[in-house]
């Protein structure tokens, strides 16, 4: 029977959520919890890679397991064998051909940037500094352009196996936290992402934020399909993929 979970992970001990050898990853460690819940080798396939010190509040994944447990029940389970900077929020039944990475449709990230004359230590695991006195205004009016079915190519690092650059974007916002006005919050939604494609999205709009870059430049940019023109790729520390859209976004 196959099993769907939604794990929240502090990403900055992680080296990504995919299983690679240079270090740990999140699905290596959701493996060796659901091995010894179930006594048996488990694989978890994930909605998405996740980058190295990129955090999830609501990751979607799916494993096949041998035996049901009641799901209000694993939670509490799994959690017992994770480590503290990894938790199992949900997990419900599925039919054997639902898959975490295509049975989705789409995701939201936030990304978070705090400004100021000083660091936060609060703040820097889980948020980008910029000393700038960041223009929210202008950069409201670049994040509206983003919208829409577009080549994505100028906003994708270098090293993506994509043989496509199209996607489509169902929104993009910025918005001062309400908690602290100083926290401002990139938010992306979308049905799929390039490599890098939101830190390079969210580097653009803090480069408008800046001045660096004009909010009435973002569709030229979007069509030169040139890296070069897009702003820089921020940091993953300040990347949150926040929700998975198991139901169709209108």
């Amino acid at each position: 029977m196959r099993l769907a979970v939604i794990t929240e992970y502090d990403g900055t001990d992680f080296v990504g959520f995919q299983s690679q050898t240079n270090g740990r990853a999140v699905a290596d460690v959701l493996e060796k919890a659901a091995g010894e819940l179930y006594k048996q080798e488990i694989k978890i396939t994930g909605c998405s890679r996740t980058d190295a010190g990129v955090h999830a509040r609501g990751h979607l994944s799916h494993m096949d397991v041998p035996f049901e447990i009641p799901a209000e029940k694993i939670p509490l389970a799994m959690n017992a064998l994770l480590p503290e900077d990894l938790a199992v929020l949900k997990a419900f039944y599925v039919s054997d051909d639902f898959s975490a990475r295509f049975s989705n449709y789409g995701k939201r990230y936030i990304y978070r940037v705090y400004t100021g004359r000083v660091r936060h230590p609060l703040y820097s695991r889980y948020a980008y500094f910029d000393s700038y006195d960041l223009d929210i205004s202008a950069m409201k009016e670049a994040a509206s352009f983003f919208a829409g079915e577009h080549d994505f190519e100028a906003f994708c690092a270098a090293g993506s196996t994509a043989d496509n650059y199209v996607r489509r974007l169902y929104g993009v916002s910025v918005r001062q936290s309400d908690a602290d006005p100083s926290l401002i919050e990139i938010e992306v939604r979308g049905e799929a992402f390039l490599y890098n494609m939101v830190r390079i999205i969210a580097g653009t709009l803090v480069e408008v934020g800046e001045g660096k870059i004009k909010a009435e430049d973002i569709p030229g940019i979007i069509e030169s399909r040139n890296r070069k023109s897009a702003g820089r790729t921020l940091p993953p520390q300040g990347l949150t993929l926040e929700e998975v859209f198991l139901d169709p976004v209108l």
